[in-house]
């Protein structure tokens, strides 16, 4: 989910910044030390929205960058447990897939691609034995978030597909169709049930 923050920090401004104004020059360091990093409290961080409050620099002995504190605010990207995705199948592999949502990737076992025994086709696809459904690198899905693991590096997202409403965009949407085209044979057959009654009734 992304998220509009704040927040108060110390900021050290490197040397190569001092010919700058202070302004310019803390949210050029910013960007370099916060944008397309991953913090465990922040997330994704996609970008320096503002700098908003600058306060007088600090020099601390035996370091020749000056400390400045600062207000500011950054757009960022979180998993969610439980958050519904969209995203992009990046990569098709033997043991499930991994689909691209948003700034991160996540993983989705061969057995929670849908409700059915899947194999990997000689075709590199993803295939479901009874459905005859294919999944392949490229295809836009919607998955739910089962699983937020934050050891080592950038965090590995779990993923399902096999709920309600979920899976490959084209699945969803002929799911879609089926309940459609059902409600309408429902409501003709209860309008036909009707005048039959009405029928009867008559004397």
């Amino acid at each position: 989910m992304f998220y509009l923050i704040e927040v108060e920090d110390h900021v050290r401004v490197e040397p190569r910044h001092f010919g700058l104004p202070t302004n310019e020059a803390i949210e050029k360091q910013l960007n370099e030390s916060f944008v397309d990093k991953v913090k465990k409290d922040l997330g994704f961080i996609i970008s320096v929205v503002s700098v908003d409050e600058v306060d007088s620099g600090v020099i601390i002995p035996g370091d020749g960058a000056p400390f400045y504190r600062s207000i500011f605010k950054l757009l960022v990207w979180k998993p969610e447990l439980h958050e519904l995705v969209y995203g992009t199948i990046s990569e098709i592999t033997n043991f499930g897939a991994f689909i691209q949502i948003g700034p991160a990737q996540g993983m989705i076992h061969i057995s929670q691609t849908m409700e059915d025994y899947v194999t990997l086709s000689k075709t590199g696809t993803l295939s479901g034995k009874s459905s005859k459904r294919t999944l392949a690198k490229g295809d836009n899905c919607m998955a739910r978030i089962v699983a937020i693991s934050y050891k080592g590096g950038e965090p590995k997202i779990g993923l399902t597909m096999r709920q309600p409403g979920l899976g490959k965009v084209e699945w969803i949407e002929e799911e879609k169709r089926k309940k459609l085209q059902a409600a309408k044979v429902t409501i003709k057959k209860a309008g036909k049930e009707g005048k039959q009654g009405k029928k009867g009734g008559k004397k």
